[in-house]
């Protein structure tokens, strides 16, 4: 007795109704229109046709369309949700630490923080604009392993005051003992102050720049300003 494998079948993509419902409407609405012309014009003068029966028909095809496009926009909500806006719109107002190369200068700074996971021989920083040019270059002199907060002050290498804007990126180059490159991380960090989504993709603005929310390491509350202490009169 021989046993066939049954055989892969591959699953079928259903039909999008709402498209499907959009074009049976649209060859619909077009014949009415193509019917209604030719009945009127061979209506009998003395007997036209009674407006009221195909201004009722214009209005259900018009509310058919209406429910079409409401459909469209439930769609495209559940697909906002589902990519993240709602999950993103929590961390507004929360402190949190992302993956990110990028950032803005705002306020005459910009702020980074970048990972060693070994100690390196060699390290040289970057900080390039929006173009791919160095604007600015340092060696900074901590070479331990670990985290490494970096700020630069917005000037470039003719000690020219940029404005605010960006973004820009950092670039850190670091090398062993044995000259081989270490794979460093890095990070921006600051308050969430809104949320963005555009072409499928959810951003938060952190430091006045887009940071992709997926990229999000760490969150923290911001904590509560303490309200100062009135002295106790003597």
């Amino acid at each position: 007795m021989t046993v066939t494998a049954p055989s892969a079948t591959t699953p079928t993509t259903p039909p999008d109704q709402t498209a499907l419902g959009k074009a049976s409407l649209a060859d619909n609405f077009n014949t009415f229109l193509s019917l209604l012309t030719t009945q009127l014009k061979n209506q009998d003068p003395t007997a036209p046709l009674d407006s009221n029966q195909f201004t009722q028909q214009l209005v259900q095809m018009t509310g058919v369309e209406q429910q079409l496009n409401a459909n469209d926009l439930l769609k495209q909500l559940v697909n906002n949700t589902s990519s993240g806006v709602s999950t993103a719109v929590t961390l507004i107002g929360k402190n949190v630490k992302a993956v990110s190369d990028d950032a803005n200068l705002s306020g005459g700074q910009a702020q980074w923080t970048y990972n060693l996971p070994a100690a390196a021989s060699d390290l040289k920083v970057q900080v390039l604009d929006a173009n791919g040019k160095i604007v600015h270059a340092e060696a900074p002199t901590d070479l331990k392993a670990g985290d490494h907060a970096f700020t630069w002050n917005g000037k470039d290498l003719t000690n020219t005051q940029l404005p605010d804007g960006g973004p820009y990126t950092l670039r850190v180059t670091a090398l062993d003992s044995t000259g081989a490159q270490i794979a460093s991380t890095t990070y921006v960090q600051g308050v969430v102050t809104g949320v963005t989504q555009g072409n499928g993709a959810t951003s938060i603005t952190v430091n006045g720049g887009p940071v992709d929310w997926s990229k999000v390491t760490s969150i923290q509350q911001v904590a509560a300003a303490t309200p100062p202490t009135t002295p106790a009169a003597s």
